[in-house]
């Protein structure tokens, strides 16, 4: 186990809580889904942000100036950053654990109207999974620190994944976009 008994005592308590609110229009789901896998953390995201201050998505996190965030890799896994170097755009996973799991059709507060989950970035899901891609400022392999542009993740937030963002495999194929 990389992350002692506390801090995924810690993890599974934030799993239990919600603190959405629920508004017209929104449809919740009835039961519980099964769980399927199991997903080790790798880290966890060192941010600026407290649930109430935390930006909903990277554009506005960058927008407020100059607020770096950084990631902090298990030591059994450190060996794994390399090839990464100052300057590489990666894309991140994350657990939002504090976000509720069983809300299937959202209204958002900057939305006239209401979407299915699926169909919105919202940190409201089945899996509560965050995803950002940004850009390594800092990184010390040995102490397995990584130092990133921006982040729209709260303080704590365990980290999923790492992987290189690629423009020839990540950019997606030119096309009309439909309305």
């Amino acid at each position: 186990m990389l992350w002692h008994k506390g801090f995924a005592a810690k993890v599974h308590a934030m799993d239990q809580m919600t603190r959405f609110e629920r508004r017209a229009g929104e449809r919740w789901l009835d039961e519980a889904l099964p769980r399927d896998a199991e997903v080790s953390f790798i880290g966890q995201i060192e941010s600026p942000w407290r649930l109430e201050d935390c930006p909903k998505n990277l554009r506005q996190a960058r927008a407020r100036g100059h607020h770096p965030a950084h990631l902090q890799i298990s030591a059994a896994l450190r060996p794994a950053l390399e090839g990464l170097a100052v300057g590489d755009a990666i894309v991140l996973l994350y657990w939002m654990a504090q976000a509720p799991r069983d809300l299937l059709r959202q209204t958002p507060r900057h939305r006239p109207e209401g979407r299915g989950t699926f169909a919105l970035r919202s940190p409201a899901r089945p899996n509560p999974i965050g995803m950002g891609v940004v850009r390594i400022e800092a990184i010390d392999p040995a102490a397995g620190r990584i130092r990133v542009d921006a982040i729209d993740a709260i303080d704590g937030t365990p980290l999923v994944d790492i992987k290189p963002w690629l423009p020839s495999v990540d950019q997606p194929p030119e096309h009309e976009v439909p309305p």
